[in-house]
């Protein structure tokens, strides 16, 4: 597998060895000891996944306690996927990566506990698997704007389908709850 950093640190894109020939490939999603070597350690207990239509814009989401860290990955089609830092205190507060990633090219995105997600679907649809290390809470769960001007998130869209929950989720600067950075 190879792992690179992302400009955020904590952040990283994994790519997994494909093994192929005529008959298909065989790729290892998820091997406990080799991502933990890799800085990612579990434990993850919930997997969720999603299926979404061309165009659609999911997050930015975060929980807040019970933070979650994601280890994402496209089953099928292609979105551009976004990790914010949304910690107090960081040095990297407010800053954003943003991904390709695809069933094509079976990259994953770690994004650690204390950063916003999010993703826009690029194809027709796709289907998008999370590996989450804490239980979904819906009492933690907030949201961050996807088109905040002071984050400046370059998306593929400039009129996304939103649920409307991220509709009305506010700029950065007016989070009523945010982590901190534990440095």
């Amino acid at each position: 597998m190879k792992i690179t950093e992302t400009k955020l640190p904590g952040v990283l894109l994994l790519e997994p060895k494909r093994f192929g020939d005529d008959r298909g490939f065989f790729i290892e999603l998820f091997h406990a000891r080799k991502y933990e070597e890799a800085g990612i350690a579990g434990p993850f207990v919930q997997d969720n996944f999603s299926r979404s239509v061309k165009g659609t814009l999911r997050g930015l989401h975060f929980q807040e306690p019970n933070a979650q860290g994601k280890l994402v990955q496209v089953m099928v089609g292609t979105v551009f996927d976004v990790a914010v830092d949304i910690r107090r205190g960081s040095p990297t507060f407010g800053q954003w990566v943003g991904v390709e990633l695809s069933a094509e090219n079976r990259n994953q995105l770690w994004v650690p506990a204390g950063f916003a997600h999010g993703f826009c679907v690029l194809s027709e649809s796709a289907d998008f698997l999370y590996k989450c290390t804490d239980f979904y809470a819906p009492g933690t769960e907030r949201g961050v704007a996807w088109n905040d001007p002071d984050l400046a998130i370059e998306w593929p869209v400039s009129f996304p389908l939103l649920s409307p929950k991220d509709a009305m989720a506010p700029r950065l600067k007016d989070a009523p709850v945010l982590p901190s950075y534990e440095g």
